[in-house]
């Protein structure tokens, strides 16, 4: 199996690429500055051989949100897409699959959704996700196209948890505002394997949340992270300090998604740890 893989060096990337080389797929990793070469050539090296294609590119959105930085979540999500897409297009052998990166950030904070959920929301982040998604779609004539809709990936290497433990190590941590808002959480090795057993499962396009079963919220996860650390975790980080650190972008932590993977337990995908305290035993038990 041929893969080309972009974001290679980003959290989930660097997991993914150690699976499918232990598995024994040749990983071609397409690096930030292929993006500039010519479609011609970029179309050679990444996508013209390639079985697979898989697309998670993207600027962290845990920063401040400048209008320039806006600017870099955007661009660095459709153009990389609009790029590979096009390669796709052009290859003479197609790509049996290419997987693409998105968020549970398109929904909206109110219902609780499937795949099928056109409850969208009104805000930036919702809609560079449908750009980003019209994109990847735009390959699927001859290839098999799978948008995974990523929740929050909790892993020790990276995501939310490389952010949290230091503060919770030290007994300095506690719940987001009112700890209420829902965080739809999968754990890393849990994504992996999900991506893998759709590459490996024709069945499977279009939508797929990638997420645990059982969504929690910002409250039970600062409880759970508390006592598997054995810390303290009573603080409240205040709303206005997080808009202050992050202006617009702390939507990401003061909103949450409250969504279920139902694509892939109907075809079959078992979650191995598929609540909040199992992610949290594994990675620091």
């Amino acid at each position: 199996m041929i893969v080309a893989l972009s974001g290679s060096t980003g959290f989930v990337g660097e997991s993914l690429h150690t699976k499918m080389t232990q598995l024994g797929w040749t990983v071609k990793a397409i690096k930030r500055d292929a993006f500039s070469l010519s479609d011609q050539e970029f179309h050679a090296r990444f996508t013209e051989d390639a079985d697979v294609v898989i697309n998670l590119a993207g600027a962290p959105v845990s920063k401040k949100w400048t209008s320039s930085y806006k600017q870099e979540i955007n661009d660095s999500r459709i153009n990389t897409t609009r790029k590979i897409s096009h390669a796709i297009n052009c290859a003479e052998k197609k790509p049996l699959v290419f997987i693409s990166a998105s968020a549970i950030g398109i929904y909206d904070s109110m219902s609780t959704h499937t795949e099928s959920s056109q409850s969208f929301a009104d805000s930036f982040l919702a809609r560079v996700c449908q750009s980003w998604e019209h994109e990847a779609m735009k390959s699927e004539h001859d290839t098999r196209v799978v948008i995974f809709r990523l929740g929050v990936v909790l892993g020790e290497a990276g995501g939310a948890l490389k952010k949290m433990h230091l503060p919770f190590s030290l007994g300095m941590g506690g719940k987001i505002g009112t700890g209420e808002q829902a965080v739809s959480f999968i754990h890393i090795s849990d994504l992996v394997n999900a991506i893998i057993f759709t590459i490996e499962n024709p069945s499977i396009s279009g939508v797929v949340n990638a997420v645990s079963p059982y969504p929690g919220n910002n409250a039970e996860l600062t409880d759970k992270l508390g006592k598997v650390l054995d810390k303290p975790a009573w603080l409240t980080v205040p709303t206005f300090v997080l808009r202050m650190m992050y202006g617009e972008g702390a939507q990401v932590l003061l909103e949450g998604q409250r969504v279920l993977p139902q694509k892939l337990l109907q075809a079959g995908f078992r979650f191995k740890y598929p609540t909040i305290q199992n992610a949290l035993v594994q990675i620091y038990g």
